[in-house]
């Protein structure tokens, strides 16, 4: 079962959602960056269940713990390990499951593959694994952030048919955090609430868009064939739990358009680089980064794990139905938000040292 990803920051991630701990091992970081559990935890928090009254109640603190890498608190070179203890899971909610798959879930495809699946909280199909990866991306964060200034922002675009209007340039974190949803225009905020909250009523569960912009990748990041940006970019975000669909710049929206509508056009920038007029392929061209803001969406399913019944069949192929228990989030999109973040941090930092590798005085 795989579980690294990454050229040269790589990192891969352990632990089940019902088990002792999930984390994550960092390899790859350069030396002397100031790390601490104090630049993790936030983005962590961020992550963590229980943090509000639209999200699973399930009761993590999700406190990470820094078990090598590190000295006096800067990293040395070597691999750096994390680890965050589970606290509260609840294993006997999950008991009537044994014998039946529920649907839209990974049980019976991991059943098929493996012979084998982790009945309790889905084991490593479950969001909980994400947990590492958010961990790692808290590293690369501060990697980008002092070595080149990169700074990556996601927030929730739409919930169900609620869609926020947001300026992509300006949206701030302070905007973001500023409420539960994580959707920074208001007025859809206060919908987004009141959807979710009749959701969880109704038993029943409602799916989403994430938004996330990379500000300040300069020209030159990615590669022109396999390794293209995008497509490594696509493939971290739809990697992550639940997600169907992935778009960049225009996206899907780009086929309805005409050559003249969707080129952009570059003029002279401020600082001798071009620019864009325009930025419908969101920063990358030919799979390379062209120095405007890399602008992307992922699009989150409706949790499985609803309240209602649901009909699914036995391991014996005898039809039932299901009557899901537990702690559940009715949407998703609140929580996933940091976990978008993730997947461009890791990637951005990955690639950010192979340009380094191969042009270090452009990178």
């Amino acid at each position: 079962m795989a579980s690294t990803s990454g050229t040269l920051f790589r990192v891969t991630t352990f632990g089940e959602s019902h088990g002792g701990g999930v984390g994550v091992v960092v390899d790859g970081c350069p030396p002397l960056l100031g790390l601490t559990e104090a630049d993790v935890q936030p983005d962590l928090d961020r992550r963590r269940p229980g943090q509000s009254r639209l999200v699973t109640q399930r009761d993590e603190s999700d406190a990470v713990e820094i078990l090598s890498g590190t000295w006096e608190g800067r990293t040395t070179g070597a691999p750096i390990a994390m680890l965050v203890r589970n606290q509260d899971q609840r294993s006997s909610h999950y008991d009537h499951m044994a014998d039946l798959y529920r649907p839209s879930h990974a049980d019976y495809t991991t059943e098929a593959k493996y012979g084998i699946r982790s009945v309790a909280g889905g084991g490593r199909a479950s969001a909980r694994e994400t947990v590492g990866r958010v961990a790692a991306a808290a590293v690369a964060r501060k990697l980008l952030r002092e070595r080149c200034g990169v700074e990556v922002l996601a927030w929730v675009g739409a919930v169900h048919r609620i869609t926020a209007k947001v300026d992509e340039e300006a949206v701030t974190l302070e905007a973001v955090e500023a409420d539960p949803t994580r959707c920074p225009d208001p007025e859809a905020a206060a919908a987004i609430t009141a959807a979710i909250e009749q959701a969880r009523r109704d038993g029943d569960s409602l799916g989403g868009v994430v938004t996330c912009v990379a500000r300040g990748v300069p020209a030159g990041w990615g590669e022109p064939v396999f390794d293209k940006l995008e497509a490594d970019l696509a493939k971290a975000v739809m990697s992550l739990p639940a997600t169907k669909g992935f778009e960049i710049g225009s996206g899907f929206g780009s086929a309805a358009m005409t050559g003249r509508e969707h080129n952009d056009a570059f003029v002279p920038g401020s600082h001798g680089s071009p620019v864009t007029t325009t930025n419908h392929s969101g920063g990358i061209q030919g799979g390379i980064s062209n120095g405007m803001p890399i602008v992307l969406r992922a699009a989150f399913k409706p949790t499985a794990t609803i309240a209602s019944p649901q009909q699914t069949v036995t391991r014996s192929g005898e039809a039932t139905t299901l009557q899901a228990k537990g702690r559940h989030d009715p949407c998703v999109l609140p929580r996933a938000v940091p976990m978008v973040e993730a997947a461009v941090l890791l990637v951005l930092a990955d690639h950010w040292l192979r340009q380094r590798a191969i042009a270090p005085d452009q990178s």
